[in-house]
């Protein structure tokens, strides 16, 4: 069913911090329709046409987002202003690039990881200073992971990981060495993910009035539910920004957002549904660049205690009910497949042959259904805020309808549906995206909210389902042969128990005006403005 990926990219991301590198984003920077299409356009050729100006110093930065700040769920990547927050003040350890799980240094500069996977020593730059001019060491590593991600009160997807670590060695101020008491496959995800914080204001990044990092800018101000503001780091251990500054914008409206881009209020925006996005493209005055690497996979929730879906025959017939094509095609205008299985195609728990499993099949899914009996409404939740989310609910309303499954759509709004998300407290079914999947696939299966073994949001529990999550958390060597076995295991219990059904895998997306340049991402789809520079 699932054909080959398209390659959607517009630009070259970069690890988010890093050694500056020689190739620039712009010059690969391609318009979407170009990527997709494999042609020449005139758009294509008025997107790339500052191709080879260079970097130019000065100049504020204006951003739209859609949703805010969210200070209590800061480090869980669960909105367009926590991912930008992140992604402008704080560093991590190592950086992954684009399509690869490959650590590359930060303010890790190497490693060396014992064979038996429970120990890893990293060694840390001596040049980095936080913001508040304090030095860094590797006390702020013990520090930050203790109290971020390690932390349950943060309710953090990869705490499991983070608290798994039982010793810090900091002997040495640049240099730590973590012990934990099993191997963790997925060690290098967390020191990817975990922000490294400020101890002495951290009581200031827990009320939202003080953010303190090492990156490449500062936080100045937040206006909740209004703005934020960031300045450059003229100290930044990797060169200051060129950017002097970057103001944003919440606009919860995504049609306004797209307005405000239009009419040259915003020079970028992060949100919007891909059929605007598609109309700024063809316009050939903004350059329409997915997170390629920083994959996104929009799904269908089940509550499998909801006395309707808590029947594996009716969730497996939702699944064949669903018409990702469709969804692919309609709403997310190319940019994204479908898919069956949760992972890209470079992950090592990518089965290609078990990713036809629930290949659109409506006789199977009403044979599957038809001895349920009569069905009531089903809560049908998706973010209110989020268009695509909306568009992909009425598609599989109308899907689910066709095979005698009806639904009642619930729009929710942003903030409750992530409370609903993380207290697995949605009624029925509920439509949204995850991330995780991008990196080993243990990260997934013990730490995503909608996955987690041990607790996720659809309350299914399962012996085998934690038996073979944890075996791929360690496994010492996350790509041996042994780990495919695992792999395997674990794609046949997320199919035949189905209780997430997937739709497509699509992107973040950041649209901007032609005059921004070098626009970066991390993997975990925070925005990187280190490189980014306003062109005349």
């Amino acid at each position: 069913m699932t054909p080959s990926a398209p390659s959607p990219l517009s630009a070259t991301p970069r690890p988010r911090t890093g050694p500056r590198r020689v190739v620039r984003a712009t010059i690969t920077t391609l318009a979407l329709g170009l990527a997709l299409t494999g042609c020449s356009s005139a758009v294509a050729e008025k997107g790339t046409a500052d191709v080879g100006s260079e970097p130019q110093e000065g100049g504020t930065l204006r951003l739209g987002i859609t949703t805010d700040l969210l200070p209590t769920s800061v480090f869980s990547n669960a909105s367009d202003g926590t991912n930008t927050l992140i992604g402008l003040v704080y560093d991590t350890l190592i950086d992954y690039g684009p399509e690869s799980l490959e650590p590359q240094p930060s303010l890790a500069t190497s490693w060396e990881q014992s064979e038996d996977g429970r120990s890893l020593t990293l060694q840390l730059r001596d040049d980095v200073t936080f913001h508040s001019g304090r030095e860094f060491t590797s006390k702020d590593v013990e520090f930050s992971i203790k109290n971020t991600f390690a932390d349950p009160a943060w309710a953090v997807q990869l705490q499991r990981t983070a608290a798994a670590i039982t010793e810090f060695d900091t002997s040495k101020p640049n240099e730590i060495t973590l012990t934990s008491e099993q191997p963790l496959s997925n060690i290098f995800d967390l020191l990817d993910m975990v922000p490294i914080v400020d101890e002495e204001s951290f009581a200031g990044l827990k009320d939202g009035s003080e953010y303190v990092g090492t990156g490449a800018f500062t936080f100045e101000d937040w206006q909740p539910g209004a703005s934020m503001s960031f300045a450059r780091n003229e100290d930044y251990w990797d060169g200051a920004p060129n950017l002097d500054g970057v103001e944003v914008s919440v606009i919860t409206d995504a049609n306004a957002e797209v307005s405000q881009l239009r009419a040259g209020q915003l020079d970028a925006i992060v949100g919007g549904s891909f059929r605007d996005l598609r109309s700024l493209e063809k316009s050939g005055d903004f350059d329409v660049q997915p997170y390629e690497g920083a994959e996104n996979q929009y799904y269908v929730g089940s509550n499998v205690e909801h006395p309707v879906l808590k029947d594996v025959k009716v969730r497996q017939a939702i699944a064949f009910a669903v018409d990702r094509q469709r969804i692919a095609d309609d709403v997310l205008q190319g940019i994204g497949y479908p898919t069956v299985l949760p992972w890209p195609e470079y992950s090592p728990a990518y089965d290609e042959g078990v990713n036809a499993t629930y290949d659109r099949d409506v006789a199977e899914a009403e044979k599957l259904v038809s001895g349920v009996g009569k069905i009531d409404p089903i809560p049908l939740q998706y973010q209110a805020s989020n268009p695509n989310s909306e568009a992909i609910a009425q598609i599989v309303q109308a899907n689910l309808e066709e095979i005698g499954v009806p639904t009642e759509l619930r729009p929710t709004e942003h903030a409750e549906f992530i409370a609903q998300l993380i207290g697995a407290e949605f009624e029925g079914l509920w439509i949204t995206n995850h991330s995780y999947a991008q990196y080993n696939p243990s990260t997934l299966v013990v730490s995503a909210y909608p996955f987690n073994a041990e607790k996720n949001a659809s309350r299914f529990s399962d012996a085998d389902y934690t038996k073979n999550a944890n075996a791929s958390w360690t496994l010492a060597d996350p790509t041996s042969g042994d780990a495919g076995e695992v792999y395997d295991a674990l794609n046949k219990d997320l199919l035949d128990n189905v209780f997430l059904t997937e739709l497509a895998i699509t992107y973040q997306v950041v649209t901007t005006s032609t005059a921004v340049q070098d626009v970066a991402w991390s993997k975990r789809s925070e925005l990187d403005l280190t490189d980014a520079y306003l062109a005349e």
